[in-house]
């Protein structure tokens, strides 16, 4: 019978709080960071000396040495570690070590119903009160675009009952003024809005209400511009996910979650993990500069989506110059723009290609073991969910890829 979760995370915290300095590797995006950050939390409370180093992946060479390694948000799919490896993880779980907390070893969807760093939350419990850590639980969700429900709902309404998050509603996108937030917006990206700082410019002015001495913004009013400028290359989601359901973080640098999340998951693909961690550990040293980060990074995506370039041949797959941005722009190509099927961004970087393949809605492709068996065979490595995965192959080899892609979606 598989461990439930909350004797695995007692597993896990047990080996953690025996250990006098862990290594700390976590996945370079929102989850990992925020993932890690909640454990090296608990870790310093507990007395425990710890390296956090965020990345893009691991390979199991990594790992040398008698040193005690946790990770976050990556390892699950890595048959090949060191059987003392710690992972905390909610990936389709290859790794058979004793020391491994993963949903989807209890039967809890990890793809909807719990990311890594509720995950990390679950473990952190079981190291002490660290119930305000809830907060960074968030982030790790809307990076991973999971759901408010199962296990991440638990966490949320015991993080509100307890005064850590106040629930609102409100606009979804992250930036320090109205105009960068419409014109830098990825999640959704909003065609002819995202990097048309001028459009944007002249929407908020004509906003604002001329009744009124101090000009207060309309937000009904831009909303609606914004709509009818972006709908005729949008999907529903992609302007639905503008306003909604939003949370303020009482005990975060940056209060708002959206926001956090952007910041943290910038700073991670830009080699700039660091400084993301700072901020989920609570100092705000660095913060205009991550946010300065997270704007580039998003024009940088928003650039990538307009000149993404069609594999010919084969539908679906697209190739982008910046290796940096290619998650993104796979969730922008199959979330915010119509996509009949599954869709695969690669970018080069140096002999290697970097791929990211993401599920539109409504279609049902299990992605994670399809990608992980193409790249083994491609000479690289790779996984992930059913609806996000990844993979590092050598760049010869993408001719391979894609057509084994094409054929497996057609089988």
């Amino acid at each position: 019978m598989s461990p439930s979760l909350e004797s695995a995370a007692e597993t896990v915290a047990a080996q953690i709080r025996r250990q006098e300095f862990v290594e700390v590797l976590a996945h370079h995006d929102a989850d990992g960071i925020a993932a890690a950050s909640i454990l090296c939390h608990a870790m310093l409370r507990a007395g425990i000396r710890f390296r956090l180093r965020v990345r893009q992946d691991v390979n199991a060479s990594d790992l040398s040495g008698e040193g005690a390694y946790l990770l976050c948000d990556i390892g699950a799919g890595m048959a090949d570690l060191p059987k003392t490896t710690m992972v905390v993880d909610h990936h389709i779980p290859l790794f058979t070590g004793e020391f491994h907390v993963n949903p989807r070893l209890a039967g809890i969807d990890g793809d909807r119903e719990l990311s890594a760093a509720g995950t990390a939350y679950f473990v952190a419990l079981k190291m002490g009160d660290n119930r305000d850590l809830a907060g960074l639980v968030i982030p790790g969700i809307i990076g991973d675009g999971q759901e408010m429900v199962g296990k991440n709902l638990e966490i949320f309404n015991e993080a509100v009952a307890n005064g850590v998050i106040v629930p609102d509603r409100g606009l979804k996108l992250p930036g320090r003024d109205m105009t960068e937030r419409w014109y830098t917006t990825t999640n959704p990206y909003l065609a002819n809005i995202s990097g048309n700082e001028q459009i944007v410019t002249d929407f908020v002015e004509q906003a604002k209400d001329p009744s009124s001495p101090n000009k207060p913004l309309m937000l009904d009013v831009l909303i609606s511009r914004v709509v009818l400028e972006a709908a005729p290359q949008a999907t529903l989601a992609g302007l639905q996910g503008m306003y909604g359901d939003t949370c303020h973080l009482q005990r975060e640098v940056i209060e708002d979650a959206h926001a956090l999340a952007a910041v943290i998951d910038a700073c991670g693909k830009t080699g700039n993990g660091d400084i993301g961690a700072t901020l989920c550990l609570r100092s705000s040293h660095d913060i205009d500069r991550a946010w300065e980060i997270a704007r580039q990074h998003r024009v940088r995506v928003i650039e990538a989506v307009k000149s993404a370039r069609p594999q010919e041949g084969v539908t679906g797959v697209y190739e982008v110059k910046d290796a940096t941005v290619s998650s993104d722009v796979a969730d922008i190509l199959c979330r915010d723009l119509p996509a009949s099927g599954p869709v695969l961004v690669y970018a080069k970087s140096g002999s290697m290609c970097r791929i990211s393949a993401r599920n539109p809605a409504g279609c049902t492709a299990d992605l994670g073991p399809k990608v992980r068996e193409l790249a083994t065979a491609c000479g690289g490595n790779g996984g992930g969910h059913t609806l996000r995965a990844g993979a590092t192959i050598p760049c010869d080899q993408i001719g391979s890829f894609a057509k084994g892609w094409q054929e497996a979606l057609a089988a």
